[in-house]
This record gives C-alpha cells, structure tokens and sequence, in this order.
C-alpha cells in the first residue's frame, strides 16, 4: 500500500488515480472510473469528480492507495 500527499481537503478521484500514477491521463482515469473498477473505502466509485480525504483508500488493478494530508 502507497500514500498520497495532499494539501488540500480533498483531491478529486479521477485526479488522484493520475497523481498516484495509477492512470496516465485523465481520459483513462475516467473511463476506468465508469467501468466501475475503482473502489473507494471498499466501495465500488461511479464519479470522477468523486471527493477523497484524508484517510480514505482507493483501490484499482490490485493497488490500494492511501490519502494523508500533507503537514
């Protein structure tokens, strides 16, 4: 499992998969996104714009990803 750094109060889903390098560009994050193949907190994400916070986790392709607010 990785983090990812923020300094906001949350990061948008289809941003974060392409921060994370999960995806290359936004147009892959968001047809994977729709396909249903991201979960977040274990719960399966339809939203590209989808909010994430600080100790959320997002899962695709066998990668899990944490989210901690940057100090």
């Amino acid at each position: 499992m990785s983090q990812i750094f923020i300094r906001d109060e949350f990061i948008k889903l289809g941003q974060l998969l392409k921060l994370a390098g999960l995806c290359d560009t936004g147009a892959d994050a968001k047809e994977v996104i729709l396909e249903g193949l991201v979960q977040v907190n274990g719960e399966t994400a339809l939203q590209r714009g989808k909010k994430v916070v600080p100790g959320d986790t997002v899962t695709f392709d066998g990668q899990t990803v944490t989210v901690e607010k940057r100090q």
